[in-house]
């Protein structure tokens, strides 16, 4: 049972960032992740139910390795937060983003502010940014149509009052091995330069 599960959350994570056998890596100016041929009902399935299953990062006690005091909202309207990238790791042709988003001050909104559509709450808007090779990353996702989630954390309902914190992820295609640094775009939260990759 534990490694039909492996094997489906392996199979989740290469297919939503196009790196199953057979496929072509990034390349170009921007990167999705994105497959580049549809897929197979049943991986949709899977990923599906992956998706729905995990919808947050189990929370982590981890250093960070990169850190910023944020105002949110226009003039910081929506409060203030700190927020903590923890882990920024590459594993094979993926990377994963992991960091923490406590309220500080006021209440913090989440819920919205860190996707790419009006009715998608998740943090699907946050992209990776290599200055060198000069390309964007940005999250991946489980297929290529209109219904293709990411593979990132959901925010629905997140609204943190002072002292709360939410732990996120998102999971990208990998840049050049050569790449060891690179810089992390969040909306609302602004750009984190030169954060180290694992």
């Amino acid at each position: 049972m534990r490694k039909t599960i492996a094997l489906a959350v392996a199979a989740v994570a290469l297919t939503g960032c196009g790196m199953l056998p057979g496929q072509q890596g990034g390349g170009g100016e921007e990167h999705t992740g994105q497959t580049a041929q549809a897929a197979s009902p049943e991986r949709a399935a899977t990923a599906s139910a992956t998706a729905e299953a995990q919808p947050t990062a189990p929370a982590q006690e981890a250093k960070a390795i990169a850190s910023r005091e944020v105002k949110v909202g226009a003039g910081g309207q929506y409060g203030k937060a700190r927020v903590d990238i923890t882990g920024l790791k590459r594993q094979g042709r993926t990377i994963s983003l992991n960091w923490t988003v406590t309220a500080t001050d006021g209440k913090v909104n989440l819920h919205n502010g860190m996707s790419s559509g009006t009715l998608d709450y998740t943090v699907s808007a946050v992209s990776l940014i290599d200055p060198v090779n000069a390309k964007r990353y940005r999250v991946a996702r489980n297929g290529t149509g209109e219904d293709a989630k990411c593979v990132c954390s959901g925010t629905q309902g997140q609204f943190l009052e002072s002292g709360d914190a939410s732990t996120l992820y998102a999971v990208f295609a990998a840049p050049p091995p050569d790449v060891t640094k690179i810089n992390v775009e969040m909306p609302m939260m602004g750009v984190f330069t030169d954060v180290p990759i694992s």
